[in-house]
């Protein structure tokens, strides 16, 4: 980190996939890592992982979605420990379903965890790194930040392109002070993140009228079976562990060789060219789209 050594580090989102990974790998190095999590209750198998490797970490109950969660959790790092040199807001959820019918309050809770929280999170840490000149943030967005959004797919990926730009405001609001500021956009990895969003495990599939339910399903499918050729989410956790490290990281980076390859195929490339295409590859995994 910009020469130093990491001595403090704080991830959320911790229970599973990147975070999960992502602590271990910075507590891997020796650095005092704070891994959070919304639920305790959840961190079992991080702390069986951190245990069978001999690690120490500090597991914080943190709810990014919470005020008064965000500053107890910080302010308890920093009271013990000092300002924190890494923040990766790592914590997210993903939500599919119609523009018309998905239901609004889903669709605030994906703004609330994808964007509001990160907010809530730098602006906690933000006033110690500026105090001591220097902190590396890194966000933890998504290729669907950066790419065409999918059918289904419009909330997570709205939540995600604000998250990008929130990050490029950022990056030049603070630098001055000496904080730098990574959006990580990774591709395919085998989260947990994605298998909830479409396999109905939140039981908020849509309805049995909803007009939009077979083409649910249909898309469902198609990610269902993308998702098993997934990257392993200890390759992300390396990204991070180099975005933190090294200063001349760009704003944005994409992770995985999927990402990259696919921001390749959309240079120059409008919406409606890409579409059918996008549709064709739908079709090949998952069987032909469903006629309304």
């Amino acid at each position: 980190m910009d020469g130093t050594r990491v001595t403090s580090v704080l991830v959320t989102g911790c229970s599973s996939g990147i975070g999960l990974e992502t602590a271990l790998a910075f507590a891997r190095r020796g650095d005092r890592v704070h891994a959070c999590v919304r639920n305790p209750a959840g961190a079992e198998e991080l702390l069986r992982r951190a245990r069978a490797e001999d690690l120490t970490l500090d597991v914080p109950r943190l709810d990014v979605t919470d005020d008064a969660s965000v500053t107890a959790a910080v302010t308890a790092v920093q009271d013990r420990h000092g300002p924190v040199d890494v923040l990766v807001n790592n914590a997210g959820i993903d939500r599919t379903g119609p523009v018309e019918t998905m239901p609004l309050d889903r669709a605030r809770e994906l703004m609330e965890t994808n964007l509001w929280g990160p907010l809530r999170v730098s602006r906690a840490v933000l006033p110690g790194m500026r105090a001591r000149g220097s902190g590396v943030i890194v966000n933890v967005s998504s290729l669907a930040g950066r790419t065409f959004a999918v059918p289904h797919g419009g909330f997570y990926a709205a939540s995600k392109a604000a998250l990008g730009a929130l990050s490029e405001a950022l990056y030049a609001e603070v630098r001055p002070f000496g904080i730098r500021v990574v959006c990580l956009e990774p591709g395919s990895f085998a989260s947990r993140i994605r298998g909830r969003s479409v396999a109905g495990a939140t039981g908020a599939e849509p309805s049995g009228d909803d007009p939009y339910r077979a083409d649910h399903a249909w898309l469902a499918r198609f990610l269902t079976r993308v998702a098993e050729g997934a990257a392993d989410c200890a390759e992300a956790a390396e990204a991070v562990v180099a975005a933190a490290d090294d200063p001349g990281t760009a704003l944005h980076t994409v992770v995985g060789k999927d990402a990259e390859a696919a921001l390749g195929f959309l240079a120059g490339v409008s919406y409606e060219e890409w579409l059918p295409r996008f549709l064709g590859q739908a079709e090949s995994l998952a069987g032909p789209r469903p006629t309304p």
